[in-house]
């Protein structure tokens, strides 16, 4: 039987009209996943979001929720889409090839090496998504509605981190990127408010920041960040140099410390908005 796939934070105080998402941070591998993957380990740990779930795990005790995923990204991309297949993934599923072979199910891995022993048949991909995805979403859901009923409005900060340099196959592919990457599809996911309050927040710990360049923001914040809708959705990418020997895949201690303190500046940022500017 899945073991849980994902864990709810409550608030620790008071709460706030902010929900923060952790999708990639997992490495949790069912079985019924492990059959079919033929991705080497290293590119499990190195694709993964390391250590978000600890970057914002004091996220509660300024008031917000936390949702963590556990299980691993090579099994399913929570930042996608349930539909989003890549040709050659479903046996004779119809899509289109894409050139990144990265939807909901991976291909391949970022380095372009093989993911999958063979295409999941359409029951094994319906399992992933029944299994996996729509509990995750479901409960995503339910939270943002539930902060809404109560706030009028709700932040959703989806916490992610980037390598700290682009790779081969990305448009930005050897640039330094910059510390923290707000990504708001164009500032249309979130009202300025709330764009301008993270890059504030990084500014202020001497962080450097550049918005939607080069993630704008995946599924969960085109999906979710609907501010006509009341929910304000803003994904923050975390450059790995600041917390993570990259090439080693070790953490820091000092750079976990410091970056601890960042997200939680974020999240008190943000919980504390005034509600007149969202609503």
């Amino acid at each position: 039987m899945l073991r849980p796939t994902f864990d709810v934070l409550a608030p620790n105080t008071g709460e706030a009209p902010v929900l923060v998402e952790v999708p990639h941070a997992g490495l949790d591998l069912p079985a019924e996943v492990l059959g079919r993957l033929v991705a080497p380990a290293r590119a499990v740990a190195r694709d993964a979001d390391l250590h978000v779930d600890e970057l914002y795990e004091e996220a509660p005790l300024e008031g917000a929720t936390l949702l963590v995923a556990r299980t691993s990204r090579y099994a399913v991309d929570l930042n996608r889409a349930a539909d989003d297949v890549d040709a050659g993934v479903v046996e004779g599923d119809p899509r289109p090839a894409r050139t990144h072979a990265r939807g909901l199910v991976w291909a391949t891995t970022t380095e372009d090496e093989p993911a999958l022993e063979r295409p999941l048949s359409r029951e094994e991909y319906r399992w992933r998504v029944e299994a996996i995805h729509r509990p995750y979403h479901d409960k995503l859901r339910e939270l943002l509605d539930a902060k809404i009923a109560r706030f009028g409005y709700v932040i959703l900060l989806c916490a992610h981190s980037m390598p700290s340099v682009g790779r081969v196959g990305h448009a930005d592919a050897g640039t330094h990127r910059a510390d923290v990457v707000p990504g708001s599809r164009g500032r249309t996911s979130a009202h300025p408010v709330v764009i301008d309050a993270v890059e504030a927040v990084a500014r202020s710990f001497g962080r450097s920041v550049e918005h939607d360049r080069p993630y704008r923001g995946g599924y969960a914040t085109t999906f979710y960040g609907r501010p006509s809708e009341r929910c304000h959705a803003i994904q923050i990418e975390l450059a790995r140099r600041l917390y993570l020997d990259e090439a080693r895949l070790l953490r820091s201690s000092a750079g976990m410390n410091a970056t601890k303190k960042l997200c939680r500046g974020f999240v008190a940022r943000l919980a504390s908005l005034p509600a007149h500017a969202l609503t």
